[in-house]
């Protein structure tokens, strides 16, 4: 009998943070594939005899291929177990979503796709802003920073990247961000454009760090952290725009619930 894939979206990691489907496939699963960035706490839910297979990949460090996650996914489908395949964020952004579908489908085995809290919207909440605003903030754009070979995607569309009135989130781009600004400013984006780096959103040791564009590439250019981290920028990131936020450009999330 052919076994069940659920594709489980982790949220930016809180436990609290998922969906209460999620949280019943992981403790009824037994076999996980997990991504480093769902690690930690996530797994805690998972059943006591469910095999933990990692399969995450990072930046600068030895990753499996995609084409080996795939199969781990179908063989251990095709043993009849209920496979959970989990994934930070929501498994359907920039999560290599499709390429593990199509494995799946080939082989004739069923699943199902449980979304999750995108870590742009824990990342903007965490900040205590919205990410769109009446009038002025109207569209919300998601861009990957990072190409198949790590570098910053040749093709980008600049001019709506460097649209003032919208809200961007970069996903994976603190090694590309430099470059990034550097086009952006090309195309006309203002380098005092406010930007907001959410690192380690959800977890114990979350920073977010209130800038600007131009101030951002420079930091990030000098020294980097190993912490995941998301960018957004545009007006509605600027520290004036919102008056319950603290006046100073950094701070650190002083609790977390456990």
């Amino acid at each position: 009998m052919t076994g069940f894939v659920s594709f489980v979206s982790a949220g930016p990691g809180d436990p609290d943070l998922l969906t209460r489907k999620a949280a019943r496939r992981l403790a009824e699963a037994r076999i996980i594939l997990f991504d480093d960035l769902s690690a930690g706490p996530i797994l805690t839910l998972a059943h006591p005899d469910a095999d933990l297979i990692a399969v995450g990949k990072r930046a600068g460090r030895p990753s499996p291929r995609q084409d080996h996650v795939s199969r781990l996914l179908v063989e251990h489908a095709l043993t009849g177990a209920d496979v959970v395949r989990l994934k930070s964020g929501d498994s359907g952004l920039f999560g290599r979503l499709e390429e593990e579908l199509i494995a799946l489908r080939m082989a004739g085995i069923a699943y199902d796709i449980i979304p999750g809290v995108p870590s742009a919207c824990a990342a903007a909440a965490a900040a205590g802003i919205p990410l769109t605003r009446r009038l002025s903030s109207r569209r919300v754009q998601f861009v990957t920073g990072a190409d198949i070979k790590g570098g910053l995607p040749p093709d980008l569309n600049w001019c709506a990247l460097a649209d003032p009135t919208a809200t961007t989130v970069v996903f994976m781009g603190k090694r590309t961000f430099p470059d990034l600004v550097a086009g952006l400013l090309h195309h006309g984006l203002p380098p005092d454009t406010p930007a907001l780096l959410a690192e380690a959103v959800s977890h114990p040791q979350e920073r977010l760090t209130r800038t600007t564009i131009a101030d951002l590439a420079t930091t990030l250019e000098q020294a980097r952290s190993d912490d995941p981290a998301i960018i957004l920028y545009g007006a509605l990131f600027d520290p004036d725009a919102c008056s319950a936020q603290p006046s100073s450009q950094e701070r650190t999330s002083p609790r977390h619930k456990t």
